[in-house]
């Protein structure tokens, strides 16, 4: 009895009763368990140098983290996990103006923190793979782990345009299976459509950028290996850039 007492007094203390720090922590581990998933699937195919991953199980990860988050967050502040769509509610006035800046602070951040969890997780793989060198191109980068690079022949007006279809055809499709007057998901499956969404994009538009189509699933962790030793390379668009894989 006794026990069961200090575990109710302490959920009781620890429990989070303003709304909008609900929504920033569940954003924060949402946002961490798909960048987490994501880029360990990257990892894993790069320093293997793809005997236990390719291009495929990448995406495949990426579309299950996108999965997973959604059902960690989707209850306590809609699983946004993408400044973009959560700039598209704002726009569409499902989501306040004033929010917008602290999600994409908060989801930039988690992704930050997510890449340095995985760059510990996978530290003795990516010294042993690069030689200890951490390098943005050629046979043995490991900076794509992290962040998306352009194939070698992209332009930069392609790149763009690229990224733009490909975001927008992400929010598209979320709206469309989020609208209650359309043919709807199962209620409690809408996670693995959307998962299956993302799969389809990786699949079919990520052959120019790596399709990230999330901001800051891109920024946080090229803003890690930044910090982390990769330097300045990692902010540079440098057409023909050797050996940029995506993840």
């Amino acid at each position: 009895m006794g026990a069961s007492s200090f575990l109710k007094r302490a959920r009781a203390l620890l429990r989070v009763q303003n709304q909008l720090v609900r929504e920033c922590l569940a954003e924060l581990l949402a946002v961490f368990v798909l960048i987490l998933i994501t880029l360990s699937g990257s990892a894993q195919k790069v320093t293997s140098s793809g005997t236990k991953g390719n291009i495929l199980t990448a995406d495949l990860a990426g579309a299950l983290g996108v999965m997973v988050a959604i059902y960690t967050a989707g209850g306590v502040s809609g699983a946004h996990l993408n400044p973009a769509f959560s700039f598209a509610m704002c726009l569409l006035e499902q989501l306040p103006w004033w929010k917008f800046p602290i999600f994409v602070a908060v989801q930039t951040s988690a992704a930050f923190i997510s890449a340095g969890a995985v760059y510990a997780l996978y530290y003795d793989a990516i010294q042993h793979y690069s030689n200890g060198t951490l390098a943005t191109s050629g046979p043995q980068e490991t900076a794509s782990i992290f962040a998306t690079y352009p194939a070698d022949y992209l332009s930069l007006s392609n790149g763009f345009l690229d990224q733009v279809m490909g975001t927008a055809l992400l929010i598209v499709g979320i709206l469309a299976i989020l609208d209650t007057r359309n043919k709807a998901a199962p209620k409690g499956l809408e996670p693995v459509v959307v998962a299956l969404l993302v799969f389809s994009i990786e699949v079919s538009m990520g052959s120019n950028c790596g399709c990230p189509m999330n901001p800051a699933r891109d920024f946080g962790p090229r803003l890690f290996t930044y910090v982390a030793g990769w330097g300045a390379e990692v902010f540079r668009w440098v057409e023909g850039r050797a050996g940029a894989r995506w993840g």
